[in-house]
């Protein structure tokens, strides 16, 4: 099913989960027996990450079948721009249909190790929008969602052109934005609203995921798309006495987000899991106790 579908006749709220695929072969059972954990929460979909590297990806194709054949799931597989030739790309898309597969997220990506420049990397498809536009000509049974950015892309500094770029990949046949994580609901809010004004009325779904360790809260904010982490929380993280303590307030903190969320009617909540179970379970606990 498409995931268009699923978020235009939903009357409630869905829920959509993320993994990625694990580079040792013994962690393979681990992320299934996280995804068995995840399965009776009924998610709508679920989504499978991709990366630079020619074994990362491969290992996503693999996971994304597999999901495919194993669960019964609604997949979404990630695919990216860089290092992606139009001969590549293009077998690949055919292989998920083959294997009835119908739903990507179209990103740029970042550039990988080794890589002289990042014009290098994405002479094919130099922007998303050329994936998208590249996948609606081709294979228009493809459904195609795109990355939004409550915080700001760090690379477009002018929020205003950001938001026209965000409208040309929805002009180009987007059927959705799926946001990078945040911690601040204002943000989403704010981000939702100026799409809502640029005329971008597809669905907007909200990235979440709990802070679970303090060292897991510095890599947050130290990655390229970084997170900006509220002082209210960081306080809290900062006095916790170990991770166990750290993990409860980032899933509290998590838990009033998406209470939040669905209190003010949102379309869907997609959750980055760290192909772990625990914390999203515990999510979903609190907002049905």
């Amino acid at each position: 099913m498409l995931v268009k579908d699923i978020l235009n006749s939903a009357v409630k709220p869905v829920f959509s989960f993320e993994f990625f695929p694990p580079k040792k072969d013994e962690d393979w059972e681990k992320l299934f027996d996280t995804i068995a954990a995840l399965s009776p929460l009924n998610p709508s979909y679920v989504s499978v990450t991709y990366g630079a590297g020619g074994s990362t990806r491969s290992r996503t194709h693999d996971l994304v079948k597999r999901i495919q054949k194993q669960t019964g799931l609604t997949v979404v597989s990630h695919l990216t721009c860089i290092c992606s030739t139009v001969e590549e790309t293009g077998a690949i898309l055919q292989n998920y249909l083959d294997n009835g597969i119908n739903n990507v997220l179209a990103l740029r990506g970042d550039k990988p190790a080794g890589t002289a420049t990042l014009e290098e990397a994405i002479k094919d498809f130099p922007h998303a929008i050329d994936l998208v536009r590249f996948i609606k000509k081709n294979f228009p049974a493809i459904g195609v969602g795109v990355a939004g950015f409550p915080e700001g892309h760090p690379e477009t500094p002018n929020r205003l052109q950001e938001i026209d770029y965000l409208k040309a990949k929805v002009e180009a046949g987007a059927d959705y934005i799926v946001t990078q994580l945040f911690f601040d609901n204002r943000d989403f809010f704010d981000f939702a609203e100026r799409c809502a004004i640029a005329g971008i009325s597809v669905p907007i779904i909200p990235g979440i995921m709990p802070v679970t360790t303090r060292k897991g809260m510095i890599r947050m904010s130290e990655l390229s798309l970084g997170s900006r982490i509220p002082a209210p929380l960081m306080k809290k993280v900062l006095a916790a006495e170990n991770d166990t303590e750290v993990a409860a307030i980032g899933i509290d903190w998590a838990t009033r987000q998406v209470q939040e969320l669905i209190d003010n009617h949102i379309r869907g909540i997609h959750f980055y899991t760290l192909n772990m179970a625990d914390a999203t379970l515990k999510i979903f606990r609190n907002i049905h106790e």
